[in-house]
């Protein structure tokens, strides 16, 4: 049988990017230890006031058709914690809710791009970056981030790669795999190419609400490009409702109508019972979330020190996010050989950096998404697996 070409667009390596984790996965169910830090699901649980905001919701009936564009209330809030922190004007026209940023991604792409057109995307990206591109038929042109400044993005590279079939720049910060947190200088860089070059810039924000040391600029803090920037969000990873399938996209009106217009065949609506417990979310203060925080910066802090003192591997500190790269390159092993290694000798499942991009081949991604115990051992684990390599070069 013949299948759309969209099929075979999406059959690409980037589709099997997950293929340790699903391994490891099954390795684990069969009663394996195994330490799964191989996908971005956070260990800690949904503040038990969103979660009761959805029971009361669920008991109160709200299990009917919602809103297209998302409920009223939490576009609202959305537009209001955006006005906020960016000091902007963001209205509810602006706010489609989406299942999750992934879908929110997906759907912004199929409004902006087109077969023929080009997307600029910093690499390393994220892995679905490369589907999503695909699916809309565009081609993904990669810029690659400065490795010696911490994975950062020179303006200059992102200007050197625009043709005059290029449409759109994707960004994501802070940064997954990388950690890396775009400064307000560097925004203003991308912002100048977009301008000179009539571009849509589209800034995945997920990580928002997870810095370190360097704070979150959003896109839609630039008003000289607020008729052609959109920002992404969720609610999975500030709040721990991965789960629930709570994103959205802010855009300039005239898209989000178009999103609107997608978003009716594509998936009718999200259910108002979880929508009603993510206006809870947002606009009520939840001790969890600040514990979180607290939990991520001493992970980060513990993992980074044992990494940099481990024979053949060294690791940047990221400035945000959930995660961190490994550059495993000092132990004779590429990120795709040192993870299944890593696998089967330490029961430790990393993902390989190949799926995010050609600079970090010789990389491999780790997940902050266990506690304290669970990484000094997967840390212990790693260690004697770096130490093993290290006596096999040493007597080859």
């Amino acid at each position: 049988m013949k299948y759309a070409s969209i099929a075979n667009r999406l059959d690409t390596a980037a589709a099997y990017a997950w293929a340790i984790h699903d391994k490891a996965r099954k390795r684990q169910l069969n009663g394996e230890d195994i330490i799964l830090l191989s996908v971005g699901d956070p260990d800690f649980e949904t503040p038990q006031a969103i979660t009761q905001a959805a029971i009361d919701s669920l008991k109160a009936g709200r299990t009917h058709y919602g809103f297209f564009a998302g409920e009223p209330a939490l576009r609202q809030a959305i537009a209001d914690r955006h006005a906020e922190f960016t000091g902007q004007i963001v209205s509810v026209d602006q706010v489609v809710i989406c299942p999750g940023a992934q879908n929110a991604l997906y759907a912004v792409a199929l409004c902006l791009v087109e077969p023929g057109d080009e997307v600029l995307v910093p690499e390393p990206r994220y892995v679905t970056y490369e589907s999503v591109v695909d699916a809309a038929g565009a081609t993904r042109i990669d810029v690659p981030l400065d490795v010696d400044r911490g994975f950062h993005l020179d303006p200059a590279k992102l200007e050197a790669a625009v043709t005059d079939r290029t449409r759109m720049i994707l960004l994501n910060t802070p940064h997954n795999p990388t950690g890396m947190v775009m400064t307000r200088e560097e925004l203003d860089g991308v912002a100048q190419v977009a301008l000179r070059h009539d571009l849509w810039v589209v800034c995945d924000e997920v990580y928002a609400d997870l810095t370190f040391d360097v704070p979150h600029t959003s896109v839609c803090s630039l008003p000289q490009i607020a008729d052609r920037s959109v920002s992404l969000g969720s609610l999975s990873k500030s709040h721990a409702m991965q789960g629930w399938r709570i994103g959205w996209v802010i855009a300039p009106p005239d898209l989000a109508q178009h999103l609107v217009n997608l978003v009716k065949p594509m998936h009718y609506g999200l259910s108002p019972f979880l929508q009603d417990a993510a206006v809870v979310a947002l606009t009520e203060q939840h001790p969890e979330t600040e514990a979180m925080h607290r939990e991520y910066r001493e992970r980060r802090d513990l993992v980074c020190s044992r990494i940099n003192a481990m024979p053949g591997l060294a690791c940047s500190w990221p400035e945000g996010s959930m995660f961190l790269l490994v550059d495993v390159r000092g132990t004779g092993l590429d990120g795709e050989n040192f993870a299944w290694g890593l696998l089967d000798h330490g029961g430790v499942s990393l993902l390989p950096g190949t799926g995010f991009g050609a600079s970090v081949t010789g990389h491999v991604r780790f997940s902050l998404t266990m506690p304290i115990a669970v990484l000094a051992d997967a840390c212990d684990r790693i260690e004697r697996y770096a130490r093993s390599l290290e006596s096999l070069s040493a007597s080859a």
